[in-house]
């Protein structure tokens, strides 16, 4: 049997070698019959295919499995992720992030459905889904706890305003007293008097009491006049009362009812200012 010569892949020749061994790269699938053989001892080249005695072997070659290209990887769905954070700020946010954490798994189960496998995350997806629900379903419960919550912050910051105004009634009290050789201003006419150095006002209204009132506070008659070097610090001079401009009395024109979270707003002959409760109403000192 005689031997070849063959150009290999990188078109360079080898050999001599074998049929037996043509054979065996044939069938390796080295070997097709485009491929240039040369019988030992001639110096013509011929296809592979040419050749009577290796034709047998090229019928019998199976071809090679064609190699599948990778398949590309699967994303995760962005959708789907945000929506599982968005129901779990739920918590946080008293169920208010999980109604778009609700739609949003919705839309994320659907695209990862179509994506036929480019998108994954539908597991995330459902979990969002799932725990959106959950607190939109609690969102009821939620509210009922805040409700009061906030209705408590609301009559504090109510109660701050007013000691605020109150202070700034205080001030404008001792700025007339200084004015007017130390006398604290006429219970008739007390707003009138100060008012000059409240500026706005506002000043005089209550945030809690009646808007339609120009004052929401009334002024100690009992220090009407009186020189502040006469006044003891802990009397009263500003109070809340039902009332309205130029208002003037003792504890029978304060508010029967507090208008605070449970506290009146008393200010001082001191400047100072105080919340206090009902039962500590009987302490204040009137006279002064």
């Amino acid at each position: 049997m005689a031997n070849y010569k063959v150009i290999g892949g990188d078109l360079k020749p080898y050999g001599p070698v074998s049929a037996e061994d043509l054979c065996k790269w044939i069938a390796e699938g080295r070997l097709d019959a485009q491929t240039k053989v040369q019988i030992e001892g001639t110096t013509e080249w011929k296809l592979l295919g040419e050749i009577p005695e290796l034709a047998e072997a090229l019928k019998n070659r199976v071809p090679p499995l064609p190699i599948a290209p990778p398949a590309a990887s699967a994303r995760t769905s962005g959708l789907a992720v945000t929506s599982l954070v968005l129901g779990v700020l739920g918590l946080f946010t008293c169920g208010i992030t999980a109604l778009f954490g609700l739609v949003l798994g919705i839309i994320a189960v659907v695209k990862v459905s179509n994506s036929r496998g480019a998108l994954r995350g539908g597991g995330l997806a459902v979990a969002g889904i799932v725990v959106s629900g959950v607190f939109l379903l609690l969102l009821p419960f939620f509210a009922a706890m805040m409700l009061p919550a906030l209705a408590a912050a609301k009559q504090k910051a109510l109660a701050v305003n007013c000691v605020s105004n109150e202070k700034i009634l205080a001030i404008a009290i001792k700025m007339y007293a200084d004015d007017h050789e130390g006398q604290f201003p006429p219970a008739a006419t007390w707003c009138d008097a100060i008012k000059p150095s409240v500026g706005a006002e506002a000043i005089f209204k209550c945030p809690a009491a009646n808007s339609s009132s120009r004052c929401g506070y009334a002024f100690n008659a009992r220090v009407s006049g009186l020189n502040e070097t006469n006044i003891a610090p802990n009397t009263v001079i500003i109070f809340e009362s039902d009332g309205d401009w130029n208002r003037s009395g003792g504890p029978e024109q304060m508010i029967r009812s507090p208008r605070h979270a449970r506290v009146f707003v008393v200010a001082f002959a001191d400047g100072s200012v105080q919340q206090l409760r009902e039962s500590e109403l009987s302490t204040l000192r009137w006279d002064p």
